[in-house]
């Protein structure tokens, strides 16, 4: 299914500069020299344990694309900058895999949509940053494969195929952010398709849901999103901020469901800042007898947790960025591992699940590690795009 131009006719756009000028950390409080050290040790332990291919002793793209992903925050481009032959690397190794169909993952079928929506929308960055008329044809299969596989209830199933009903809100974020990433590059998107998503994001909402707040008023106050919508899993930390997400790249600025969903984010961020350097957080069990150990070199949350709630707290802005952002950089900075006489782990963070279940917990945590505290830079398109009129829709259409 075709649903716009070819990639030739955004060519343009990119050579004359897509990405907007970057903008200045806020007042100077973002990064701190604590913080640009950090991210320089992790960069430097992701160039040192890259393969000889490009990737990190596993084959999923979507994993491949979080360490490119890595090095695109900080600055390096392929072929440009300290670590543009790493980030080269681990391009080719996702477009060499790329299959004829656009379909981006190399690892079982069952891992399809996820390597998929992660690795089109590193894409869609690269191609923002550099123009890349390889990266472009990749994007547009990548793009329309997307639209094509979407199910008809507007979520994606694992495999990418379309299915009467879509599987959980995991998959989709992954595929909203791929479809913005390449919407601002100038690729057109189906509004359709954006429609059918929004609805399938709307039913995974939770009103007056605050699980694990203590105060009744404030609870009420709050909302959350979960895995699949009523009946599924409860909502979660991970799967509001998700939500939150998806809202957001969809264009849905003003939906009624953002202002108590980062409420929620905000605030167990700054009740859990007391179990970050002690013991493991959970949404849902905050006493803290009930907290298991947790080795000091973790990354707070999971590294999945983090990559989503970091960039829900950056667009919502104010104080969930402000307050958030301190919080998750500081506990990031005080649980590197500081081991110069073990280069295998100097410099690296590990994540407490593994994703996927493959290899390479360390390199997971790492890789998003380096994309939070990197993300004062703005150097990508998705921290630097605005508000975008076409994806607006009445605030009416956000109503549960």
């Amino acid at each position: 299914m075709r649903t716009g131009p070819r990639i030739v006719s955004v060519l343009l756009i990119a050579s004359i500069g897509f990405a907007s000028p970057v903008v200045a950390a806020e007042g100077g409080w973002e990064i701190t020299p604590k913080s640009e050290a950090a991210l320089n040790r992790g960069l430097e332990w992701l160039a040192k344990n890259q393969g000889p291919k490009g990737n990190w002793d596993n084959e999923q793209l979507g994993l491949v694309s979080m360490g490119l992903l890595a090095f695109l925050s900080a600055g390096h481009l392929p072929g440009r900058g300290k670590y543009g032959d790493n980030a080269q690397r681990a391009l080719d190794y996702i477009l060499d895999n790329a299959k004829p169909s656009g379909l981006l993952n190399s690892s079982v079928r069952g891992h399809d949509m996820y390597n998929h929506g992660l690795a089109t929308f590193v894409l869609g960055q690269v191609y923002g940053m550099t123009g890349d008329r390889r990266v472009g044809r990749a994007l547009d299969r990548a793009l329309q494969l997307i639209q094509a596989s979407q199910c008809a209830d507007g979520g994606w199933d694992y495999v990418a195929v379309s299915k009467p009903k879509g599987h959980d809100l995991s998959l989709t974020v992954m595929q909203a952010k791929a479809l913005r990433s390449a919407m601002d590059c100038g690729l057109r998107v189906d509004p359709a398709v954006i429609d059918r998503a929004l609805r399938f994001v709307r039913r995974c909402y939770h009103p007056q849901t605050g699980m694990g707040v203590e105060d009744p008023a404030l609870r009420e106050k709050m909302g959350m999103f979960s895995y699949g919508g009523p009946g599924g899993p409860p909502p979660g930390i991970a799967m509001t901020a998700i939500g939150v997400v998806c809202l957001q790249e969809f264009g849905q600025y003003d939906d009624p469901r953002l202002p108590p969903a980062g409420l929620y984010l905000r605030h167990m961020v700054k009740v859990g800042e007391e179990f970050f350097n002690k013991r493991m957080f959970h949404a849902r069990k905050l006493k803290k007898e009930d907290k298991p150990p947790v080795p000091s070199n973790h990354v707070p949350f999971d590294a999945y947790t983090l990559y989503y709630l970091s960039q829900a707290l950056y667009q919502r802005g104010g104080d969930d960025w402000r307050i958030g952002f301190t919080v998750l950089r500081d506990v990031l900075v005080n649980r590197q591992r500081i081991e110069p006489r073990n280069p295998t782990v100097h410099g690296a963070w590990e994540s407490n699940t593994w994703w996927m279940r493959e290899k390479g917990s360390m390199f997971y945590g790492t890789a998003i590690a380096c994309f939070v505290l990197a993300m004062p830079n703005r150097y990508l398109p998705i921290l630097q795009e605005g508000r975008v009129e076409s994806l607006v829709r009445p605030v009416e259409a956000g109503k549960k």
